[in-house]
């Protein structure tokens, strides 16, 4: 006599969890889990501090809990665990941001803490900054944070205000001193005039080779996009310009700008020189020009034929429907091209202080020619921050032009 069906199934399933009961078994977000079990090594096994006797001496690492005072680390050390658990147990958004920003708030002040705590009084010479292990984790919080914020799906509005909040947030904690016993805001008190200048500069570098590459490209986007003939010798010989490495493409301006301020002196008042700001400058404006033609050109394909159609049914001339149709529709993947020029040249523009061309590539390489990681970081982080505010504004603003129905 044949089992009864319900008993063969249930034959059939034994031994062999299901989706749902696999799930059941592993109730803990994966990603959450990933963060705080990096976050847990790296509050364990990686020093939390580097002191120093003078800025270029070797560091001596020190532990979480030798960086704080006993009730220090133990408050510091159950709030991390609190993060860890929502990280790992609660998928609410709001929860896992509050639980992030929390999280880099506490090792925010513990740093402070033990900068202070490491500095003699009155000692000029000494130097404290975080090890490894408060690096790791600022990135787990961060990540953290990003994950939640990618979660709640914010419109660009909200993106944009949230950056705003941020850098506001930082900027009160330098303005009051949180950060001064470390070891690169003591780099920056002794350069402080000179790191607004070349902040000034990387600024006009970055963002003055992006506006120029912008009233090039776009026109030249424009035309290859008419002139279908021009378009892949146009976009190749772009491409070949991008191949070259930056040091080689510096280098190669460096003659014939040169020679033509040698050639015509007047040149020389308005900045024209073999080194200097003029080659990194001209290097920028070649380097960010593939980006914003190609991006053109896509952005004014994807126009749909029936709209290009309708408009010049209605009268319109090429002028006019390039205008009020093909561009305002583009307009998203252009910004999406202006997003990674304004990027790639704040990354690039680093370099040009191997030319004498300044920015905060100054601070990078002096700091890498007398062994002080502190003056590489003074330069490198506002560097990095400089790209991620351009990333978030440009990326809200492509998100703001495609309108909420695409």
């Amino acid at each position: 006599m044949a089992p009864p069906a319900k008993a063969v199934i249930g034959g059939q399933g034994a031994g062999r969890p299901s989706t749902a009961r696999g799930r059941a078994a592993w109730p803990a977000d994966r990603l959450g889990s990933l963060l705080a079990a990096v976050g847990f090594a790296a509050a364990v096994l990686l020093p939390f501090m580097i002191v120093k006797a003078n800025r270029i001496a070797s560091g001596q690492p020190h532990g979480l809990a030798d960086s704080l005072s006993r009730a220090g680390a133990a408050e510091l050390a159950a709030l991390l665990a609190v993060v860890a658990g929502v990280a790992m147990l609660v998928r609410a958004p709001t929860v896992r941001l509050a639980a992030a920003l929390a999280g880099l708030a506490g090792l925010a002040a513990a740093v402070s803490h033990a900068a202070s705590r490491f500095t003699p009084p009155g000692d000029s010479f000494a130097r404290v900054s975080p090890g490894a292990g408060a690096w790791l984790m600022t990135a787990v919080l961060a990540l953290l944070a990003t994950d939640a914020l990618a979660r709640l799906r914010l419109f660009p509005g909200a993106r944009v205000a949230a950056l705003a909040l941020a850098i506001a947030a930082c900027w009160l904690a330098f303005r009051f001193g949180l950060f001064d016993q470390l070891s690169v805001m003591r780099e920056y008190a002794n350069r402080a005039d000179v790191f607004a200048r070349e902040a000034r500069w990387h600024l006009v570098l970055a963002g003055g080779s992006c506006a120029v590459a912008v009233l090039i490209g776009l026109p030249l986007g424009i035309l290859c996009h008419r002139a279908p003939r021009l378009r892949a010798g146009t976009l190749q010989g772009l491409n070949i310009v991008q191949t070259i490495p930056s040091i080689a493409l510096f280098g190669m301006l460096m003659v014939p700008l040169g020679l033509l301020a040698r050639s015509f002196p007047v040149l020389s008042q308005f900045g024209v020189a073999g080194i200097g700001g003029a080659p990194a400058f001209v290097a920028l404006v070649l380097y960010a020009l593939l980006p914003v033609t190609a991006n053109t050109v896509a952005g004014l394909a994807q126009a749909p034929a029936a709209a290009v159609d309708a408009a010049r049914g209605m009268g319109m001339t090429d002028g006019q429907v390039l205008r009020e149709v093909e561009l305002p529709l583009a307009v998203p993947v252009i910004l999406t091209g202006i997003r990674i020029v304004l990027v790639q040249n704040i990354g690039l523009a680093t370099v040009a202080a191997l030319i004498g061309g300044g920015g905060f590539g100054t601070f990078v390489f002096q700091g890498l020619g007398q062994t002080a990681i502190d003056l590489v970081l003074l330069g490198a982080a506002p560097t990095v921050a400089l790209a991620f505010c351009a990333s978030v504004l440009l990326d809200a603003a492509a998100e703001a032009f495609e309108g909420p129905g695409s």
